[in-house]
């Protein structure tokens, strides 16, 4: 059984800590595959103040947290401040050891603080990004992505964006059909990509050079004002059509053209968040054919319809 370890603190907020209790630490037996063994740890066994006014224990303590296969730093209590170096020193144990180390919004200061970024790509929330970079120069700090995926270091942005890495790291463990199932009894979209942005602005992290399907993805995102079929991905992916697909889905958990049509849907919303234009030439620069094609997307994708979405931006 994986186990995964994640650290509370005095005086943290309850949500981080709750989104990785939510999907490694309720029991799924219907899923079929061994699940995850979690840990809640903390370097003094409370009681132990939350946000919100109440109180919590943990039973397991730091050598606990640095034995398992997956370790979690949700937060610091202060971006500013310096962590304890009981707990640096039992990330260092835990990457000794080979353990996966993730951290989710300020918890990426832990994993600054005791090296472990250093000359990586990581990600906090986008409100401790500056003091992140300043703070820790030798990482390269991007700002506006959900999660940063290393392999071994992963780092996720802030509240929400916590729950899609969870996610993510269900999806590697266990593929996207048991990931999709959890994204689904927490009733959230199965699967945003890493690369979209914490807030309103776009970014795509630069595809690996072994990844086909990462490379067809950013090809597609750069190119969906124009016509994009599934022959046009496979050739970027140099891959069969039917093993492009077969990988795509695997990958993804969805169909190339699907997932072309939800990208396209995703973009159009910042330019219905403007204004700038009406909603016929909204549609037509994010690649549907037709105003009615877009509007039918649209309204199955987000519930509601275009217009609505326009103006609910312009009232808010």
């Amino acid at each position: 059984m994986h186990t995964v370890s994640v650290l509370a603190f005095d005086g943290m907020s309850p949500f981080e800590l709750g989104s990785v209790v939510e999907v490694f630490g309720l029991p799924r037996p219907e899923l079929d595959v061994p699940w995850y063994d979690l840990r809640v740890c903390s370097l003094e066994r409370g009681p132990m103040r939350a946000v919100g006014g109440f109180t919590l224990s943990t039973g397991h303590d730091l050598d606990d947290f640095a034995s398992a296969d997956t370790v979690m730093v949700v937060a610091v209590p202060d971006v500013h401040g310096d962590v304890p170096a009981p707990v640096i020193e039992a990330l260092h144990r835990a990457r000794a050891r080979g353990s996966r180390i993730v951290s989710i919004c300020s918890g990426a200061f832990a994993l600054a603080a005791a090296g472990l970024l250093d000359g990586r790509e990581a990600t906090t929330h986008w409100r401790h990004a500056g003091v992140l970079q300043a703070r820790y120069p030798r990482i390269r700090v991007t700002p506006d992505v959900l999660y940063v995926d290393g392999d071994d270091v992963l780092t996720g942005a802030g509240s929400a964006a916590g729950l899609e890495l969870c996610l993510h790291l269900v999806r590697r463990d266990h593929g996207a059909r048991v990931a999709n199932t959890v994204a689904r009894r927490l009733v959230v979209p199965p699967h945003r990509e890493g690369g979209q942005a914490q807030f309103v602005s776009a970014a795509v992290s630069e595809p690996a050079a072994d990844d086909p399907i990462a490379r067809s993805i950013a090809w597609a995102l750069a190119n969906l004002a124009a016509p994009v079929t599934v022959a046009d991905l496979a050739r970027q992916a140099a891959l069969s059509p039917r093993t492009f697909i077969r990988r795509f889905n695997h990958q993804t958990g969805t169909s190339p053209l699907r997932w072309v049509i939800h990208q396209r849907v995703m973009a159009s919303l910042p330019l219905l968040e403007s204004g700038a234009l009406p909603i016929e030439k909204v549609g037509a620069q994010v690649g549907f054919a037709t105003p009615a094609t877009f509007r039918h997307h649209f309204t199955r994708t987000m519930k509601t319809t275009p217009s609505a979405y326009s103006r609910q931006w312009r009232t808010t």
